[in-house]
């Protein structure tokens, strides 16, 4: 994919976004994730709902639009608040340990992916049934091997929204075929998280699209 470097306004929802953030061919996995400009993924609140804005909103919204799945951290779900979405959610979680928010969801609207140590595996099974439980690994989640289990099941446009911990297992792993993110034009001070945390590791990306709305700067990075 050719870097394409666009200075415009683009409208939530617009046919030029849908194109602009199209996977160039499937199965593909995305992370998306939002930055202030002195490297904080979240704000005062503790999530990333307080630093992003209007133009990362619409490709927030672009993005889960094309997803078959959205796949996320659990310690993520449950400080952001995550509900049950229109495509199946994916909770990455070690421990088995499904949030408490979506452990009323409809069958088949939340898998979680664990390793086959996991001490909430069993009760995991019981809550979403065992179909819905996607054992990867032995005593950590293989997530190369998850988004394997998640492609054989027909779900090919894999979106995943952090946190800053699984998007680095992600790059690590090779599992991410792409980063976005949206620097958005504000510093905030004080300590927050950064987009990848965690035990260091070497990830070289290719930028593929940038685009600058209202000083907001939103780009696609392939692995």
């Amino acid at each position: 994919m050719a870097v394409r470097v666009l200075i415009d306004t683009l409208a939530p929802g617009s046919d030029d976004l849908a194109d602009l953030y199209a996977p160039p061919r499937l199965p593909w996995l995305r992370v998306n994730m939002v930055s202030t400009l002195d490297g904080a993924a979240n704000g005062e609140s503790g999530t990333s709902g307080s630093i992003n804005n209007a133009a990362d909103k619409a490709v927030f919204d672009a993005l889960r639009a094309q997803a078959d799945a959205i796949i996320v951290g659990a310690g993520t779900a449950r400080t952001e608040g995550y509900r049950v979405a229109d495509v199946p959610l994916v909770i990455v979680s070690h421990s088995g340990q499904v949030p408490e928010g979506l452990q009323d969801a409809p069958a088949g609207k939340v898998l979680l992916a664990t390793c086959a140590t996991s001490p909430g595996l069993a009760a995991a099974q019981e809550l979403l049934g065992t179909e819905n439980v996607i054992v990867a690994g032995d005593t950590q989640v293989d997530l190369a091997a998850m988004k394997a289990a998640l492609v054989g099941r027909g779900l090919e446009n894999l979106l995943s929204e952090g946190g800053p911990h699984l998007l680095r297992d992600l790059l690590d792993a090779g599992a991410a075929d792409e980063l976005c993110l949206t620097f958005v034009p504000q510093a905030i001070g004080g300590v927050h998280p950064r987009i990848v945390m965690g035990e260091s590791i070497r990830a070289d990306l290719a930028l593929a699209v940038l685009l600058e709305q209202d000083g907001t700067l939103l780009g696609r990075w392939l692995t």
